[in-house]
């Protein structure tokens, strides 16, 4: 897989594009709306809304920035779409650990990981360890606790 990549799920461009629009259409707007209501005040060295608001929108800029570069850089796989008995991007991977505990994972991107969720980025070393692998391989996982030892038990894509 090509690391510049940005490979993103179709729910995943679809929350960076809803972010994007919430700070460009709801909140910019508003924080505008204030800095320019407490520019209006005089003094702008004492003025917190002032102060606070000018500080915010140099966070809401860059946050847009880098939500456009990500969206731009986006590569969207519909896991639904790919047919493949290996793991690859969008795969939904269940594994038996050591202590026999069965753990479902679904390979996704950087901007969409969840681990409580059991989403992966395909960068982090769960996925690296199972890409490219099938139902049935036994997979060494590199974890900062050790290695883990896991066995592949099921491959979808949904």
């Amino acid at each position: 897989m090509d690391q510049s990549k940005n490979y993103i799920t179709p729910s995943g461009i679809a929350a960076l594009k809803a972010e994007y629009h919430e700070l460009m259409h709801v909140e910019r707007p508003k924080v505008v709306e204030v800095v320019t209501w407490a520019a209006g005040n005089g003094d702008r060295s004492e003025n917190a809304d002032y102060q606070y608001g000018k500080k915010r929108l140099r966070e809401i800029d860059k946050r847009v920035r880098f939500l456009i570069g990500r969206i731009d850089k986006a590569e969207v796989i519909d896991p639904k779409t790919v047919k493949s008995a290996t793991v690859v991007f969008g795969a939904t991977v269940t594994i038996m650990n050591e202590d026999e505990k069965e753990i479902t994972y679904q390979i996704v991107g950087e901007d969409e990981f969840d681990a409580k969720a059991g989403k992966v980025s395909w960068k982090s070393p769960i996925a690296r360890a199972l890409l490219g692998k099938k139902v049935g391989d036994e997979v060494v996982i590199q974890k900062p606790t050790g290695e883990e030892y896991v066995t592949i038990e099921a491959v979808e894509y949904k």
